[in-house]
């Protein structure tokens, strides 16, 4: 059964925090139309930065350097995204339970994260990551549609 992967980063630092920076930041999508798949092994990844004034970049990578663990079984596919511990702030004291797709279904899962150079010598740097994957056949704008499974795992960023 086929798996699409969607990855998008969102990154900032503390100047898109407030006002009209984090307006822009808040409106960056959460999704967008697939690329055409080079491999079933690709995943559509989209960086977006303040520097860029969050314009999308697309890419594809390989879908082992996408930081969610899949795995196929009695017909279901079970999506975990992973947290690095050097990545772990905020905190996180109970994640959800991986998620089990039918197909035809598919989920979207939001992480933030916050952390800070060597010794916090520059200030504090900021990520969203979302992970859209479906399971089964999908159209180009399968994202663009309501999730079937929504998880919000942002913590506080302070």
């Amino acid at each position: 059964m086929g798996i699409t992967v969607q990855w998008i980063r969102t990154s900032w630092t503390k100047e898109s925090r407030g006002g009209e920076a984090a307006s822009r930041r808040n409106a960056a999508p959460v999704s967008f139309a697939l690329l055409p798949a080079e491999t079933t092994t690709s995943a559509h990844v989209i960086r977006m930065h303040e520097r860029d004034g969050f314009e999308p970049f697309h890419t594809r990578e390989d879908l082992r350097k996408v930081d969610v663990q899949l795995r196929e079984a009695d017909g279901r596919l079970r999506v975990f995204p992973r947290v690095q511990p050097m990545f772990a702030l905020p905190p996180r004291p109970r994640r959800p339970p991986a998620v089990r797709l039918a197909p035809g279904q598919w989920v979207r899962w939001q992480l933030n994260y916050r952390f800070s150079s060597a010794m916090g010598i520059r200030g504090w740097s900021y990520w969203l990551d979302t992970f859209n994957i479906a399971y089964g056949p999908v159209d180009p704008d399968v994202f663009l549609s309501t999730p079937t499974v929504f998880i919000d795992e942002q913590g506080p960023l302070r």
